[in-house]
């Protein structure tokens, strides 16, 4: 009989791929960042930062986007709040809610996290073939999609 850890090594099911995937690119992200002088971002603070416009975002939005409880999200923000990276501000499309926007050092690491995960993808691109990583991105980008979609 084949255990769960061999058939993880050997055949691994798409949660683990995507968990690796993840975990792997997260690794490389926040360690990037940190070189560059982003020393208080944690992996947490990705579901927020990598779905944040220069515009601003409502924070149901950044739950929807994230697939993150709204709870987490507030907390999260909250943290990047008070590092600096986000401020609060009224929404001019309805002043009852509020834009989650980033500040000018918020601006300055989503800048720093684009450069980052392109170097990522070229690497990736050029050791696969750009059309073969073209590829690849789709179908994976139809399978998040379609997955995400399942339940709702």
């Amino acid at each position: 009989m084949v255990t769960r850890a061999e058939r993880n090594r050997s055949n691994p099911d798409l949660g683990v791929l995507a968990g690796r995937l993840l975990f792997a690119v997260q690794n490389e992200l926040f360690a990037s960042l940190r070189e560059q002088g982003f020393t208080d971002l944690h992996h947490r603070h990705g579901s927020v930062m990598a779905y944040l416009d220069p515009e601003g975002v409502r924070a149901t939005d950044l739950s929807k986007l994230s697939g993150q409880h709204k709870q987490v999200i507030g907390t999260i923000v909250d943290e990047l709040e008070a590092l600096g990276y986000v401020e609060r501000r009224p929404d001019p499309a309805d002043r009852r809610a509020k834009l989650i926007c980033p500040t000018a050092r918020g601006l300055d690491q989503m800048r720093t996290a684009d450069q980052i995960m392109a170097r990522i993808q070229q690497r990736h691109a050029r050791r696969l073939g750009r059309d073969a990583y073209a590829q690849f991105k789709a179908t994976f980008v139809d399978i998040a999609e379609h997955q995400r979609d399942y339940l709702h």
